[in-house]
């Protein structure tokens, strides 16, 4: 497919880099307009190298990713938009949700319990800074807690290959860590360079994510996906 062509990933690859370059030289030069003009550019190139989606779980995928270019738009755009923000972002781990349920809805209820704990360990710790915001936020801290849950879920199933689990577990705990780290900035303590962490672990994140939607040698997108009983 034209998508996964070396010449078109080499392209997007260059262009997501140049992306990612932007943005951290809009942070370090403190340029809102460089920041606001890049964000979104290396999840647009995940979007796109994923395009077009042919199975569901694919699909989902490429939903998070516009649910997420389109939280990444807003929350650079106007601070005082971070509820909108945060609900797209919301909807896009609902949507990595429904991809990772497509190959395995087996529950794994002990896989949850550190995910459980530690999401509540750590809305507890939030609370006192956050205000009016404590509702919102711990949905959000629920549902990202989830993915991560589901991520963990697919680990020995047969929908997907033991590649793309791997990717799709660890894109997710390095999205929940860029999110905990922000968490902090913003509602504990504005810590000093945390900002290159947070993304830099935000782009690893969807990067995994996203190739756990490409195949692995031997199964091609067009297979259906099989529900794993683990």
């Amino acid at each position: 497919m034209r998508f996964r062509s070396a010449p078109w990933t080499l392209g997007l690859t260059v262009m997501g880099g140049l992306g990612v370059a932007a943005f951290l030289s809009g942070i370090w030069l403190q340029l809102p307009w460089l920041r606001l003009a890049s964000k979104a550019v290396p999840v647009l190139c995940l979007a796109v190298w994923l395009w077009p989606p042919r199975e569901r779980y694919t699909r989902w995928i490429a939903t998070g990713l516009v649910l997420s270019l389109v939280g990444d738009l807003v929350l650079e755009t106007r601070k005082d938009l971070f509820l909108a923000g945060l609900g797209s972002f919301l909807l896009a781990h609902v949507a990595y949700v429904a991809a990772y349920l497509t190959a395995s809805r087996t529950p794994r209820w002990k896989l949850g319990v550190p995910f459980l704990v530690s999401g509540a360990g750590i809305w507890w710790f939030l609370q006192p800074g956050l205000g009016e915001l404590a509702l919102p936020v711990g949905v959000y801290v629920a549902v990202i807690c989830t993915m991560m849950w589901r991520s963990a879920a697919l680990m020995g199933s047969e929908g997907l290959a033991r590649r793309e689990q791997w990717a799709a577990l660890i894109g997710a705990l390095c999205f929940g860590l860029s999110d905990t780290l922000l968490s902090l900035r913003m509602f504990v303590h504005p810590f000093e360079g945390l900002s290159y962490a947070i993304i830099l672990l935000y782009w690893a994140g969807q990067l995994g994510i996203a190739l756990s939607a490409v195949p692995s040698p031997g199964r091609s997108e067009a297979q259906p996906v099989v529900v794993g009983s683990n």
